[in-house]
């Protein structure tokens, strides 16, 4: 899953990304609604979550924006006014959901993952394949019923090749949802991580390469 936080609040903004990062989400940030908009025409996002009154240009004016353009990224609207009117209104701009100030980060970060089931298409809350059990909400993966401790990247690698249903997930597609902006697409960071993975999964491998292409769990 890859996030596009959006806030004028640098502390918020980074006190946000940094809860997401720790449930292995790859996380970019801006810091105005003109900056948003220029991040989307470069990445593509499963959710943005959107303070409303941003400078240069408004979260309403960015919603509306992004419903007009067709891109498929959801969006959780922030906001500290909490009258039903401002509720409506947010969601009637292009807002899939609202969250009011001061909220609780764990809200968010359950928000944040309703939305991203969304974006795609449907998949069960647990992923389950050859032997592999993985719950992204509570950060879980087990092989044949015996847990498996993962740091965030390979969980966030795992959880793209499960999510694919044995289909092959390229290189690139992996950079995308699991790195953020600041990843350089020509190192080897995804071999590595894929190298480290099916050592932290075990034997018999279960990650097959697929020349040229990418990486699937068949």
């Amino acid at each position: 899953m890859r996030v596009l936080v959006v806030d004028d609040e640098p502390l918020l903004a980074d006190v946000v990304a940094a809860t997401l990062r720790r449930e292995a989400i790859a996380v970019d940030i801006a810091y105005d609604g003109a900056e948003a908009l220029a991040q989307v025409d470069i990445n593509s996002y499963d959710v943005m979550v959107l303070d409303r009154d941003l400078p240069l240009v408004h979260g309403d004016d960015v919603c509306k924006q992004l419903l007009e353009s067709g891109v498929d990224t959801r969006i959780l609207m922030l906001t500290a006014a909490a009258e039903v009117a401002d509720r409506v209104a947010g969601l009637g701009v292009g807002a899939d959901d609202y969250l009011t100030k001061p909220f609780a980060l764990a809200e968010l970060v359950a928000r944040v993952r309703a939305l991203a089931r969304r974006s795609r298409p449907a998949s069960p809350p647990v992923l389950e394949r050859a032997g592999i059990r993985l719950d992204p909400a509570r950060r879980e993966v087990s092989r044949l019923g015996a847990p498996v401790s993962m740091p965030r990247k390979e969980f966030a690698v795992l959880e793209e090749l499960l999510r694919a249903d044995g289909a092959v997930v390229s290189t690139e597609d992996l950079l995308e949802r699991a790195w953020d902006e600041n990843i350089d697409p020509f190192t080897g960071v995804v071999r590595l991580t894929i190298l480290k993975l099916r050592r932290r999964l075990g034997e018999p491998p279960i990650i097959e390469t697929v020349s040229g292409i990418g990486y699937q769990i068949p």
